[in-house]
C-alpha cells in the first residue's frame, strides 16, 4: 500500500458528462482511501514506456522506431491515406499516448511517401465524443484540417463480404489507403472473448450502425467476432489496407508500440499480450467478495476506469471471462442483456449472475450517451447529486434508469449509506488512477496477500489453457515483453 494516493485521471467537459466543476471531491479523497501499484501486485509485469522517465516523447520514439520495419512501398506520392481510429483509445492514460501515436504515424508516413494522410474517428453512440478528443488533442490543426469524426449512422458503403454484403462507413475508405491505428487494452472482453481482438474496429467504429449491431443484438457477441473477420478479408479492404499500428497495453500502462502490414500476426500478438497482462489482474479482482464500487471518470456507467479494466469487466470476474469453454456466456453484454425477461430474471439457464461480490454502486461522475439501466437494475446505485440525477433522466438512452436509482446531496452522504447498507467497508474506486488501483485499507491488505497465488495460477493453469483454446501457439509468447 501506498501513503499517497494516486492521482485520478481528470474528469472531462463534455457534452455527454455533468459539468466537472460540480463534482464538489473525489472518491480518492474519502478517509480510509489509500492505493495499490500493479506492480507492487504482480512484479512479473513488464516496464512500461508510458508512463515512464521520457514521458510522452516515448511513445513517439517507439513508434518510429516500429514504423520503420513496416513496408510503406504500396503507398505512392500524391495518394490519400486515412489513419482510422477509435474513441476508446482517447480514453486509455488520458488519451495522449493514443495521440501521439497518431500524430507520429502522420508524420513518419507522409515523410516517407509524399501522401496525403487525414484522420477519421469512429465512435458508438456519442456521436459527437470523437470530435471532442479531435478538438482537444488539437488534432483538427496538427492534419491541416482533414481530420473529423465518423458516427455509426453515417452515410454508408456496401462491401461485399463471404458472408454477404455488409456495410462500413464512407468516411472510413474515402481513401487510396487505410492505416488501422488502435490499442490492445482488452476493454470489451466480454464481446470479443480475446478472439480477432485487432479485428475489432472494421465490424464496430468503422461499420455503419446495422452491421455493428450484430455485436450487440443480432448474432450475439460469439457468433459477431467474424463479421469483423469477413469485412477485413473482403477484396475491398484489402485492396486499401496498408498497415496496423498499435499500443501495446497492460493494465498498468503502454508496454510498447507494435504495428505490421499483417494483421493476422499482429492480431496473435494482440491476443496473447491480453491474456498475459490481464489476465492476472482479472483473476484478482475476482477474488474480493464483497466491496462497493465508485464511479468517478468520465465515460458512460460500464467504461469507468480502475486497474487497468472498465467496470464492465468488474460485472464479469466472478466468472472467467477468458475461458471459452466453461464460460459459454458472460454475465453482462448487450446480448445477454436482452434475454432477462420483465421480473428480471435471465431466460437463458447459461447466463451467469452479475458479479454478487458488488454490493452498491456509488456514481460520483459518469457520462450518459450509452443505455445503462441494466446496471443500476443489477446493482443497487447511489447516485451523487440532483444534477447528475436529472442528466440521466433527461437523456434518451437512460429514461429509466433512475428508477432503481436513489440520490444523495453528497459524495460522503451516498458512502455512508452504502457502508450501512452493504455492511462491508472495502471500497474500489474506478477514477482512471494510472498504474494502479484507489481502494480502501481492507480492500487493499486483501488484494496484496491474494495477488501471489493469483499470478502463479495464471502462469501455470489459466494462460496455457486460454491460448491452447484460441490455437495460439506457445511460442508466440517470446515475442511479448
Amino acid at each position: 500500500m501506498r501513503n499517497q494516493i494516486i492521482q485520478p485521471a481528470r474528469l472531462r467537459k463534455s457534452q455527454y458528462g455533468t459539468d466537472p466543476a460540480l463534482v464538489k471531491k473525489r472518491g480518492a479523497e474519502l478517509p480510509g482511501m489509500t492505493s495499490v501499484l500493479i506492480t507492487d501486485l504482480f512484479p512479473n509485469l513488464p516496464k512500461t514506456i508510458y508512463p515512464g522517465e521520457d514521458g510522452i516523447a516515448s511513445i513517439r520514439r517507439n513508434t518510429e522506431a516500429t514504423l520503420a520495419k513496416v513496408d510503406l512501398s504500396r503507398i505512392k506520392k500524391g495518394q490519400t491515406v486515412n489513419i482510422l481510429t477509435s474513441h476508446h483509445g482517447f480514453t486509455i492514460l488520458g488519451g495522449e499516448p493514443y495521440a501521439e501515436m497518431i500524430r507520429t504515424i502522420k508524420d513518419v508516413v507522409a515523410d516517407r511517401t509524399g501522401a496525403q494522410v487525414r484522420l477519421r474517428s469512429g465512435v458508438g453512440l456519442r456521436f459527437r465524443e470523437t470530435e471532442e478528443y479531435i478538438k482537444s488533442f488539437k488534432l483538427d490543426e496538427y492534419f491541416d484540417g482533414q481530420a473529423m469524426g465518423m458516427a455509426p449512422i453515417d452515410r454508408g458503403i456496401p462491401i461485399e463480404t463471404e458472408i454477404g454484403t455488409l456495410f462500413g462507413l464512407k468516411k472510413a475508405y474515402d481513401a487510396d489507403w487505410i492505416i488501422h491505428a488502435h490499442n490492445s487494452d482488452i476493454r470489451e472482453v466480454h464481446f470479443h472473448r480475446q478472439v480477432d481482438r485487432a479485428f475489432k474496429p472494421f465490424g464496430m467504429s468503422y461499420a455503419r450502425i446495422e452491421t455493428r449491431s450484430t455485436y450487440h443484438q443480432n448474432l450475439g457477441p460469439r457468433g459477431a467476432n467474424f463479421v469483423a473477420r469477413a469485412i477485413f478479408n473482403s477484396a475491398f479492404v484489402q485492396s486499401k489496407f496498408a498497415f496496423a499500428c498499435f499500443l501495446m497495453m497492460s493494465p498498468h500502462g503502454v508496454v510498447s508500440v507494435d504495428a505490421d502490414n499483417n494483421l493476422d500476426s499482429l492480431d496473435q500478438r494482440v491476443n496473447v499480450a491480453g491474456l498475459k497482462y490481464y489476465g492476472q489482474i482479472l483473476s484478482l479482482l475476482g477474488e474480493i467478495d464483497r466491496c462497493v464500487a465508485v464511479l468517478d471518470f468520465s465515460c458512460p456507467v460500464c467504461y469507468v476506469f480502475a486497474g487497468g479494466v472498465i467496470y464492465a469487466n468488474f460485472l464479469g470476474v466472478n466468472t472467467d471471462l477468458f475461458d471459452l469453454e466453461g464460460t459459454p456466456l458472460p454475465p453482462y453484454t448487450w446480448y445477454t442483456e436482452a434475454f432477462y425477461d420483465h421480473k428480471g430474471e435471465a431466460m437463458i439457464a447459461e447466463t451467469p449472475p452479475v458479479n454478487p461480490a458488488i454490493k452498491m454502486v456509488v456514481q460520483n461522475h459518469a457520462w450518459v450517451g450509452y443505455p445503462s439501466k441494466f446496471f443500476a437494475e443489477k446493482v443497487p446505485t447511489v447516485v451523487v447529486g440532483r444534477d447528475q440525477a436529472d442528466l440521466f433522466n433527461m437523456d434518451s438512452q437512460n429514461l429509466r434508469y433512475m428508477e432503481t436509482a436513489v440520490v444523495a446531496d453528497s459524495l460522503e452522504g451516498a458512502m455512508d449509506f452504502a457502508h450501512k447498507v452493504s455492511g462491508t467497508d472495502n471500497v474500489i474506486i474506478f477514477d482512471g488512477a494510472p498504474g494502479g488501483f484507489n481502494l480502501s485499507v481492507p480492500l487493499a491488505k486483501q488484494l496484496e496477500e491474494a495477488a501471489p497465488r493469483v499470478s502463479a495460477k495464471v502462469e501455470k493453469e489459466l494462460l496455457p489453457m486460454w491460448m491452447k483454446q484460441r490455437g495460439i501457439d506457445p511460442q508466440v509468447l517470446k515475442q511479448i515483453p
